[in-house]
């Protein structure tokens, strides 16, 4: 799992959570990083529109839309990031007459592809409200915000 994903699902649902402008450090407590992670994350989703932001002493990040209106596919659109890549390709010579080590990585990148295209299209169906009612139904909360 992609840890910026991470990071800004974490946010955006703390943020929806405790229904005012949180500053990136008050993000980064609740996360467990640091609040340079936290502003790195945060900049991508201003310029989706996913959250807004306030200058000044009593500034920091809030939400924009409903939670049942964000799905974590633009979540994972607005940071840009792919959930299904190899770290690492085999094979790569294309003329050496095998036809193995010729087509391989083509076939993998193909077969990578195609499981990152599933991964987003099951994200699209997820929203911040279905991961806030999973975090009920496992009593995650029940210390309160």
């Amino acid at each position: 799992m992609n840890g910026l994903f991470c990071v800004a699902v974490h946010a955006l649902i703390y943020l929806d959570k405790r229904g005012c402008v949180l500053s990136s450090e008050e993000l980064a407590g609740n996360i467990c990083t640091n609040p340079a992670r936290v502003r790195k994350v945060m900049a991508p989703l201003k310029r989706a529109g996913l959250v807004e932001t306030r200058a000044g002493a009593e500034g920091g990040y809030r939400l924009t839309a409903a939670p049942a209106q964000v799905t974590l596919a633009q979540v994972a659109d607005a940071l840009g990031v792919r959930f299904v890549e190899p770290a690492w390709h085999s094979g790569g010579e294309v003329d050496c007459g095998c036809m193995v080590a010729s087509g391989m990585a083509s076939v993998m990148d193909g077969l990578f592809d195609e499981m990152e295209a599933r991964c987003r299209a099951r994200l699209g169906e997820l929203t911040l409200a279905d991961l806030e009612d999973r975090l009920t139904a496992e009593g995650r909360n029940t210390r309160g915000l």
